[in-house]
């Protein structure tokens, strides 16, 4: 993972899967994005065609679905991610539907062997009855790579909005791993402001914040002028089997360990504008828990049995998943996942 990630909420485009055309739409807007990132015009024509092949597996095996494109960091080199998100019937063996040659449609069954093998890292998540979510990335030359980062988030706005109020960042510093996400006020252009001011604040820094008090204080300081916020700041510190967490209005936190969902306390206000006496609370942070922060456009009441198993898929499944089931159209919706660093990644 890099040190610092934080995706300009401008880069993030969700498409829509839900008719023949999708796919074709989904292609060139890959495709454009690739050359954008300066892909060789080979490796251009192998994620179109692996983005064709997902469009058209999540129309006819889901009926429809979305496809959110994006330009992201791995290792220092700009390269494409597309996450596929549906509702359909799902997969009972994940394994079997990916080898050439099984087919659940009546076709020949090479779609998901196809985009296996032309990303660089593929992770899929189904539950039967729930849907799909399959995850590729791709880099300008075909690479496996290092295994996927131990920290995603995703973003989608209000329906028919552009922009997302919503935004976040992440830091890796050692063994530690620093969470950042904020819910601009209201939503649109001035929302999204309101979150890139804190963005900047979080991500710039050429230190980590001493504490997550500390990081909310600055982003308070920083979104000063704009409409301000809910933000909240997580700090996973596996050394310690602890997370330090702060939070400043109604953006949720929660760890999550197996069948247990634990979760975190904020406190009223709005950073930007007015806030209370900060105080972080210490949650423990057991080796396989993941730790789930969400904006209130993403229903909080969701279970540790409602997300894909953590320990077993990367953070942007376990996002993209629950903003799937939980998230709300009337709202811009935001979920960020992170599993602190081994020393063994």
């Amino acid at each position: 993972m890099d040190p610092v990630i934080a995706p300009r909420v401008e880069d993030v485009v969700w498409l829509s899967l839900d008719d023949p055309s999708g796919s074709g739409g989904a292609r060139r807007a890959a495709e454009k994005l690739a050359e954008q990132l300066g892909f060789p015009e080979s490796r251009v024509a192998e994620v179109g065609l692996a983005v064709t092949e997902i469009g058209t597996n999540v129309l006819r095996h889901a009926g429809g679905g979305a496809l959110l494109l994006r330009a992201v960091h791995l290792d220092q080199v700009g390269g494409v991610e597309v996450v596929a998100v549906d509702s359909g019937p799902g997969m009972n063996d994940v394994p079997a539907s990916s080898r050439d040659g099984h087919s659940t449609g009546g076709t020949l069954g090479v779609g998901l062997g196809t985009i296996g093998r032309l990303a660089d890292a593929l992770d899929i998540g189904s539950r039967p009855g729930k849907g799909t979510v399959l995850v590729a990335r791709f880099r300008p030359e075909r690479d496996a790579g290092p295994p996927g980062p131990g920290a995603a988030g995703i973003t989608r706005p209000l329906s028919g909005e552009q922009l997302c109020g919503d935004a976040y960042a992440l830091r890796e510093e050692g063994s530690r791993l620093w969470l950042m996400l904020c819910d601009g006020a209201g939503h649109g252009p001035l929302a999204a402001a309101a979150s890139r001011e804190a963005v900047r604040s979080f991500a710039e820094s050429d230190r980590p914040p001493s504490s997550p008090v500390d990081a909310l204080r600055a982003i308070h300081g920083a979104m000063s002028g704009t409409r301000g916020g809910a933000v909240a700041v997580a700090e996973l510190d596996p050394d310690a089997g602890v997370v330090r967490f702060a939070g400043v209005g109604n953006v949720a936190g929660a760890v999550v360990t197996g069948t247990t969902k634990r979760s975190m306390i904020s406190v009223g206000g709005i950073a930007g504008y007015r806030v209370p006496t900060l105080r972080a609370y210490d949650y423990p942070l057991p080796p396989e828990a993941v730790v789930v922060l969400h904006s209130d456009g993403v229903r909080p009441r969701w279970q540790a049995e409602d997300l894909v198993p953590p320990p077993r898929r990367s953070p942007v499944v376990v996002a993209a998943a629950l903003l799937r089931d939980e998230g709300v159209r009337q709202d811009d919706a935001s979920v960020v996942v992170g599993r602190a660093p081994r020393a063994d990644r």
